[in-house]
């Protein structure tokens, strides 16, 4: 009866000819650990900024809304009360609308900026990595070729 080949022999010795550096994959994970930190600051924070608008923008205009609500002695105090209302939420919706376009504008530079330095830094991880593993393969070619 014919005996079938034991291939796990066959294929320890073909990995360890091609040994693959863990180290690479590591430090890839690390950087990624480390810039999904640094967006997640990033959203955060304008979640902060961008809360903060909203609850004094609510605050203002209940206030406002206090004023404008007031018995008025005469009925042409009550038109100028709501006029008045209408103009000041007018100019403060266009305020704070620019402070939200202001907390959108930080956070595509800050999210620009992280993902110019993570480009970098992937670059850098993996010239490294290539470099080395070429070294490896190289050397391990150079054993081969010497065993025979």
């Amino acid at each position: 009866m014919a005996k079938t080949q034991d291939f796990t022999a066959v294929m320890k010795d073909v990995m360890g000819a091609f040994p693959v550096d863990t180290a690479a994959l590591e430090d890839a994970f690390k950087t990624n650990a480390t810039l999904a930190e640094k967006l997640s600051g990033v959203a955060l924070e304008a979640a902060e900024k961008s809360s903060e608008i909203s609850s004094k923008w609510t605050k203002d205009t209940l206030a406002k809304l206090a004023d404008m609500s007031k018995a008025k002695a005469e009925p042409a105090d009550y038109a100028k009360a709501l006029t008045d209302f209408a103009s000041a939420q007018a100019e403060v919706a266009a305020e704070n609308m620019a402070a939200f376009a202001e907390v959108a504008k930080k956070v595509q530079m800050d999210t620009v900026e992280l993902m110019m330095a993570a480009g970098k830094d992937l670059t850098e991880d993996a010239t490294a990595a290539v470099k080395k593993a070429t070294e490896e393969v190289t050397s391990a070619a150079k054993k081969a070729a010497a065993a025979k």
